[in-house]
């Protein structure tokens, strides 16, 4: 039976709807971890043998990193666990993707603030900017730091972070300003002391991989065609992400704080199932909308979730403003919207300023 729009808490109605779906199947969980990041090591080194320029090393480059995308956005997963949920998944993904593509899972702990409603859609927030109520300049600017992903991480764990460790006043800096996986690039707060401990432990294992390829294009051992090609590979990897994020939520908020309602009509369900809306929204990033409405909501649920509100919600839930058929439809908008917004009314000014609206 439908909810009703006149229902006190429609947020209540919709939870009703997908009550019996919120468990986790930690099966489910290993196994596609397993054989996505099994299959994107094989085909990596398949990439680093293969023929220079041959249609089987462009496609085991492109395979691959589709692959370390996917297991990649367990990340996502994982910040969304209690901690002491699936610890051992937490742990082996680490190992198996956090460590060798320098994004350890507790460096995105400060997601769950991005689900702050006092919080998201402001400057406070690392993980939205202004894109759509902003010149595309700023639309532009984004786009091009994706080649520049895999650097700014490779100055992070490799220099900033042991130089760090030895100076105080850069310690509080690197904490405040380099230890946080976000967008805004304006985004400035102190990462938790609590978590202290496991960032150092995930540091000095990051160093230390960093360290052994160091040596080995010292020693000859590594070439430097095959860094770059490494290099390559985790820029094409992480920009799969930073493009996707592209379409995640409308990103025309002003800086004011945001109801619930207005939260989830900012972001978007790619409702069109094409193979590539499989490729560049794995692990449930499809249904955004839904998860904003409900974070813990485990990915594998959320096409079963995603029918039910169709079916059950009002004609004017906000849920339903949030579907886009596709990624360039959803991208198509905000390029529109930036390219009718002139310099003088950009919010990105607020961003810049670090202060939201009231």
């Amino acid at each position: 039976m439908p909810v009703a729009a006149g229902e006190p808490s429609s947020q209540e109605g919709a939870r009703a709807l997908i009550a019996d779906l919120f468990a986790r199947s930690p099966a489910v969980y290993w196994i596609d971890m397993l054989l996505s990041s099994s299959a994107a090591w094989a085909l990596t080194v398949l990439y680093f043998l293969a023929p220079p320029w041959s249609l089987m090393q462009v496609a085991a480059f492109v395979v691959a990193a589709v692959l370390f995308f996917r297991v990649g956005t367990f990340i996502h997963e994982i910040v969304h666990m209690p901690s002491s949920q699936m610890v051992w998944f937490k742990r082996t993904w680490n190992l198996l993707v956090g460590i060798p593509l320098l994004m350890p899972w507790i460096v995105y702990r400060n997601h769950v603030e991005h689900h702050n409603h006092l919080q998201f859609g402001t400057p406070a927030d690392g993980e939205y900017l202004p894109l759509a109520s902003s010149p595309l300049i700023e639309t532009l600017k984004y786009m091009v730091q994706a080649p520049l992903l895999p650097l700014f991480m490779l100055v992070r764990f490799g220099v900033l972070g042991p130089l760090s460790l030895l100076h105080g006043g850069l310690r509080e800096w690197v904490l405040t300003r380099a230890s946080a996986a976000v967008s805004n690039p304006y985004f400035s707060k102190r990462f938790p002391k609590r978590d202290e401990p496991h960032l150092l432990i995930v540091e000095t294992l990051c160093f230390a991989y960093l360290a052994v390829i160091a040596a080995g294009v010292w020693f000859g051992t590594i070439t430097p065609a095959q860094f770059l090609m490494g290099y390559s590979l985790l820029a094409f990897t992480l920009g799969l992400n930073w493009f996707r994020n592209l379409a995640a939520h409308r990103y025309g908020n002003d800086g004011s704080r945001m109801t619930m309602a207005e939260q989830v009509a900012d972001s978007i369900n790619i409702t069109g199932q094409t193979w590539l809306t499989v490729a560049l929204f794995p692990v449930g990033l499809r249904y955004h909308a839904l998860h904003h409405m409900f974070p813990a909501l485990p990915y594998h649920r959320m096409g079963e979730a995603h029918r039910r509100l169709m079916a059950g919600l009002p004609d004017d839930s906000p849920y339903r403003v949030a579907n886009r058929d596709s990624f360039f439809a959803a991208v198509a908008e905000l390029w529109c919207s930036a390219g009718q917004t002139s310099p003088q009314s950009s919010a990105m000014r607020a961003w810049s300023q670090g202060t939201a609206r009231s």
